[in-house]
């Protein structure tokens, strides 16, 4: 009797011991519950168990023994850590009894094997013909040793995958229609285990092409997060800029405080008269002699250089607004996202913060169109149709306030300081905010026919005109120190040729089309020039004798640019043509054409960009050997020729390339 009622505990020791609860199958409750209903039927088990303990104690000799074992338990659960033992356990959840039954491993292997429903549902659908055996036996190499020698060997092979052999069949026929049959079933196997491998290429093409996607995703975020990064980093330039401006106000008018302060009568800047008067101060006096209001400065050259063009696709447009009422002429930057300045046929010439995106000044001087022009740090040099050649200093620049702006109106307060990148149609930007006039640092004037080309490096500057001469300029001493007669060198070469000819010029090159500009282009480096010509001739110059060194002929039309490094000389021409040629030995390196002439033409380190007279910039990968298009025009249709301008100039740095079009645009892509 103990023994049967001893479930809660055993009499004759003095203790219980709790029920084990049943290990389940599921950590879900309703799971256990289900799981014990299904094994176990608890209401008959109870009937059972009750109809039993009442015959037991009903029977003669069992009750007294029946009362001492209650006695027993009643003492037992009066003591007070089993009443708590016993509360705890009716506590405890159906969870926390399953986890109390299953070890540490075991709950972290779960954990880890553990898939949510969002990732369940991205699995892709089963869509492959093939078993899992199937495509592990494709994977596997080809017995190529597979013959009648081996067709036992195959038969099995054949069986597992289905292809069951008749043995008994095979058996009564003949050696060589065995041979044909283990043949047959060797090439239909073979064939069965390539359209698997197939499908397995066509299932991993699928893959990475999914991880394409997915990664050219993750690459325009980061993308964003670069510009956004370079736009707080201008932002942070911008603020600095403003500080150190907030700094020199301070100091000024601490110093001018300090000025203002009265003297005692032994300070040796305060001179008395013989009548008794004080003249003010020395310093006081040079302050007083300047009525010019403060000033800030525009601008400064970038600390941190912007590298966001570079991780473009190549050919996607970065910037692109109206910049002049008419052609545009020449343009130039120095670095990517720094200074541009342009020039067209509504004589102005503007300088852009193509960072902050605006107009920064005008370079007023010239009495007629800039032709030419060239930037280099925060110099610039500018060659016009006057006759003359004019150098700026753009780090003079000073940000004139708004309240000093004479053409200020009360319609223009809520105007922005400089011009933005979307202008009337009918009238040109406003004027900007920056005075150019302590920009200019001398004029140039030697020429009698317009400048249409010049370059400078260093201390040299060579310009050419349409008076049919190059001329050598010192830029220290501000004067020209060499004339170069083109016409003259072409006479010298003829006669060194022993050509008997009237026509000097035509034996030198074709005859110069009066339409071009006699001097299409020229670059200078220390003591060598090259120089390219109307009559489509490119000449190479020795500065330091003032002859022609080497005559490159092969053009038949007039050379509008130029341009070259330490082995090669790139030339365009009106001929539509673009020559490569090698300095080392004067010949032509490479050629190609397009199909209307080339305008303007430059490269860089991998890439030949150049201005075919179309909508499009026409360029040439030197790396790949690839020719592609960059502008406003791809992907428009051709005989819609209306919506777009031509291009007529275009420039590249480092990947960064800015063009100009008939209709005053400027574009900015990378390149």
């Amino acid at each position: 009797m103990a023994t049967l009622l001893g479930g809660t505990g055993s009499p004759s020791r003095g203790r219980s011991r709790s029920p084990r609860p049943v290990t389940p199958m599921s950590d879900d409750d309703s799971s256990i519950v289900d799981g014990l209903s299904d094994r176990r039927n608890i209401k008959a088990f109870g009937r059972k168990v009750t109809a039993t303990a009442g015959h037991l104690i009903g029977a003669e000799g069992v009750s007294q023994h029946y009362h001492n074992a209650l006695g027993e338990l009643h003492r037992e659960l009066r003591r007070p850590m089993l009443q708590r033992s016993v509360f705890s356990f009716a506590q405890t959840t159906p969870r926390e009894l399953v986890r109390s039954r299953i070890s540490v491993p075991e709950i972290q292997q779960r954990a880890l094997s553990y898939l949510p429903d969002e990732l369940l549902s991205n699995i892709p659908e089963d869509k492959s013909a093939y078993s899992l055996f199937e495509g592990f036996q494709a994977s596997l190499p080809e017995d190529h040793e597979v013959n009648s020698k081996g067709g036992k060997h195959n038969a099995k092979g054949q069986k597992l995958i289905g292809g069951a052999v008749e043995e008994d069949e095979d058996a009564n026929l003949p050696p060589s229609m065995i041979k044909l049959k283990n043949q047959k079933r060797s090439m239909g196997r073979r064939l069965d285990m390539m359209s698997v491998r197939k499908h397995m290429c066509a299932a991993e093409i699928h893959e990475i092409d999914n991880k394409i996607a997915n990664l050219n995703t993750m690459r325009k975020m980061v993308l964003d997060r670069l510009a956004g990064l370079e736009m707080e980093e201008a932002e942070l330039e911008q603020d600095l800029l403003e500080v150190e401006n907030n700094i020199e106000d301070l100091e000024e008018e601490l110093e001018d405080a300090a000025a203002l302060a009265p003297k005692s009568p032994d300070s040796p800047s305060t001179v008395a008269t013989h009548d008794g008067e004080d003249f003010m101060s020395e310093s006081i006096y040079q302050k007083m002699g300047s009525p010019k209001s403060k000033r800030r400065k525009a601008r400064q050259r970038r600390i941190s250089i912007p590298i966001l063009h570079e991780h473009l696709e190549p050919g996607s447009k970065i910037k692109e607004w109206e910049a002049h009422t008419d052609a545009i002429t020449a343009m130039d930057f120095d670095a990517p996202w720094g200074t541009l300045v342009t020039a067209a046929l509504d004589d102005t010439v503007r300088v852009w913060d193509m960072n902050a995106g605006r107009c920064i000044g005008l370079l007023e001087g010239h009495l007629s169109s800039v032709r030419c022009l060239q930037v280099e740090d925060n110099i610039v040099a500018t060659g016009s149709m006057d006759a003359s050649i004019r150098l700026w200093d753009l780090s003079k620049a000073e940000y004139a306030p708004m309240d000093n702006r004479t053409h200020k109106t009360d319609d223009d307060e809520d105007e922005d300081d400089g011009l933005t990148f979307e202008n009337s149609e009918d009238a040109p930007p406003p004027p900007p905010p920056t005075i150019m006039q302590d920009c200019p640092m001398f004029t140039l004037a030697s020429h009698v026919d317009e400048v249409t080309a010049l370059h400078f490096r260093g201390d040299v500057l060579v310009s050419g005109s349409s008076d049919k001469t190059l001329r050598q300029w010192d830029l220290v001493k501000g004067r020209c120190v060499q004339t170069l007669d083109v016409l003259w060198a072409a006479a010298q070469a003829t006669a060194s040729n022993n050509v008997n000819n009237t026509d000097s010029w035509r034996q030198t090159g074709r005859a110069p089309d009066p339409s071009a500009d006699f001097v299409g282009a020229l670059q200078v480096f220390d003591a060598a020039l090259a120089c390219g010509t109307a009559d489509g001739m490119v000449r190479l110059w020795d500065l330091r004798s003032g002859q022609v060194h080497r005559s490159l002929v092969g053009h038949t039309g007039p050379v509008t640019s130029l341009q070259f490094d330490d082995f090669h000389l790139v030339t365009g021409s009106m001929d539509r043509s673009v020559r490569i040629w090698d300095l080392r030995t004067g010949s032509i390196h490479d050629a190609y054409a397009y199909d209307n002439g080339i305008t303007s033409m430059m490269f860089d380190s991998r890439r030949i960009v150049s201005a075919a007279g179309e909508d499009v910039v026409k360029i040439y990968d030197k790396a790949e050997s690839r020719h592609w298009n960059c502008g406003p025009g791809v992907g428009v249709d051709d005989s819609d020729t209306s919506a777009l301008s031509t291009i007529d100039r275009v420039r590249i740095k480092e990947g960064f390339m800015v063009e100009g079009r008939k209709n005053g645009m400027i574009g900015i892509w990378s390149c």
